[in-house]
């Protein structure tokens, strides 16, 4: 295999990797069931195969990768339609504490130990069961904690304090100097009411900005260029 062609599957199998799992969705990601990920394992080693391996050719290699893709496609179809199925491709949460008690057959059914536990609860600032009402083993392996309600902090609702709504998400403005303007064209904010809020804070000019945001209250953060240390 000469280094062009090898240069060429690389950018080809890039391309087609890109192009599939664009196609599948962000759930490989951000819904890491046991599935997908050895359906990314999958798609990875594959990948290599067709880049290396001089006995598979680049439309074998291709033809693979698009027809794992349209499997895993279709066992994500039958999952959205069917709740019974996304229960048998996904499985179950499994509830292992309840109301402070460990729940050892539960445990044991997802060979797990007291010391996984304990290392998941100390993930959610949880360190010891007893401050637990329920902890949930979701499909994808994180733990969903419900603590004790006598033990939850005080919110502001709880002590009847005034709290301002919320009008915005935040929201990047200026980046380096420069107005993203798709942005306040989302959020629908003119550049004369940035302008105006600049000149506000003393800046007469986009080059004194490093970077802007618009505040939950509709309130402007702004960072400026050499901000000296304390």
């Amino acid at each position: 295999m000469t280094y062009g062609e090898i240069l060429f599957r690389t950018a080809t199998s890039f391309v087609a990797l890109l192009v599939l799992t664009r196609l599948l969705g962000k759930k490989q990601v951000g819904h890491l069931t046991f599935f997908n990920y050895v359906t990314g394992i999958t798609f990875g080693s594959t990948t290599a195969e067709i880049i290396v391996n001089r006995q598979i050719t680049l439309l074998q290699g291709i033809s693979s990768l698009v027809l794992w893709s349209l499997l895993a496609f279709s066992v994500a179809l039958i999952g959205l339609r069917s709740v019974k199925a996304r229960e048998i491709l996904d499985g179950q949460p499994t509830i292992l504490v309840k109301q402070g008690k460990i729940l050892e057959e539960a445990l044991a059914k997802q060979h797990l130990n007291i010391d996984d536990l304990s290392m998941l609860l100390r993930n959610k600032d949880v360190f010891s069961p007893e401050e637990v009402e329920f902890a949930i083993l979701e499909p994808d392996g994180k733990l969903s904690v419900l603590i004790k309600e006598e033990l939850l902090p005080a919110t502001k609702k709880d002590i009847k304090v005034n709290v301002a709504p919320i009008h915005n998400i935040p929201t990047e403005l200026i980046v380096d100097g420069k107005i993203v303007e798709k942005n306040l064209n989302k959020i629908d904010v003119s550049v004369v009411w940035l302008n105006q809020q600049l000149k506000k804070a003393n800046i007469h000019s986009l080059d004194q900005v490093f970077y802007a945001e618009l505040q939950l209250d509709g309130s402007l953060y702004i960072d400026k260029y050499q901000d000296t240390n304390p």
